[in-house]
């Protein structure tokens, strides 16, 4: 226990709590189903998680399936069996990411899928120093908002 958390634990019902992933580093490399569904699988990392929500629900509504969502947790690793997993009912994989795009998480799963039939959709940053920027102006800049991703994804979906 941490000075921080020990102290803390002093104060009167205020209860500490560990987390699984706190105590074991073996689910590093395992990402969570937060959301099974079909055709779609969208992996939301950090705090882009919550975009991936509003897309999934987009999805729902606009395509009329629901999509797969997928919290990875952890930017490091690849969660194979999952990813295996993937491949039986889902055409596309959308990465979103609040870093860059290259090098970063998305290409890892790109990787991954290269020699199969899976389309890999990776949506993050540009390689490039951002100054002074409204942040939704940004996202449409790169191509990232829910719009433009559902497009982009309708013109895999649909052909």
């Amino acid at each position: 226990m941490s000075f921080s958390s020990l102290y803390i634990s002093c104060i009167s019902s205020f209860q500490v709590t560990h987390r699984a992933a706190d105590a074991s580093y073996s689910t590093i490399d395992k990402y969570k189903v937060e959301l099974s569904g079909e055709k779609v699988a969208i992996l939301a990392l950090g705090d882009f998680y919550q975009r991936g929500k509003a897309l999934a629900d987009t999805i729902k509504s606009e395509m009329g399936f629901t999509p797969t969502l997928i919290n990875p947790r952890f930017a490091s690793g690849v969660d194979k069996e999952l990813l295996e997993k993937l491949k039986s009912n889902h055409q596309v994989i959308v990465t979103l990411e609040d870093g860059i795009v290259e090098g970063g998480f998305g290409q890892k799963i790109a990787s991954f899928y290269g020699s199969s039939d899976m389309k890999v959709l990776n949506y993050g940053l540009d390689k490039k120093f951002y100054d002074r920027y409204n942040p939704e102006d940004l996202i449409k800049s790169v191509g990232m908002s829910t719009e433009q991703i559902i497009e982009d994804i309708k013109n895999i979906i649909m052909k």
